[in-house]
């Protein structure tokens, strides 16, 4: 099963060490505890709309590319027969 908090969590720690920038980088950025923000990147906490803006902006990323990605691991996700998963 496909969790969306994992998906995007995967997707804003991808960006962000692209970026070559730091956990407490992006969080002083983004005004948010360092500590929720690596649960956030884990999966283990799901962000606000809020939230994931204000990252995104603390990462100059536009929120629409973000999500962008985000939909598109989900459907290529979805296209993989469930056998093929449990191999």
């Amino acid at each position: 099963m496909i969790v969306l908090r994992h998906v995007i969590g995967d997707e804003l720690r991808r960006r962000r060490q692209d970026q070559g920038r730091t956990l407490r980088d992006v969080s002083a950025a983004a005004a948010v505890s360092l500590g929720y923000l690596s649960e956030v990147e884990r999966g283990q906490k799901e962000a606000s709309s809020e939230l994931l803006a204000a990252i995104c902006d603390a990462l100059e990323v536009p929120l629409s590319d973000v999500l962008s990605s985000v939909s598109t691991h989900i459907a290529e996700a979805e296209t993989v027969p469930v056998s093929t998963l449990m191999v």
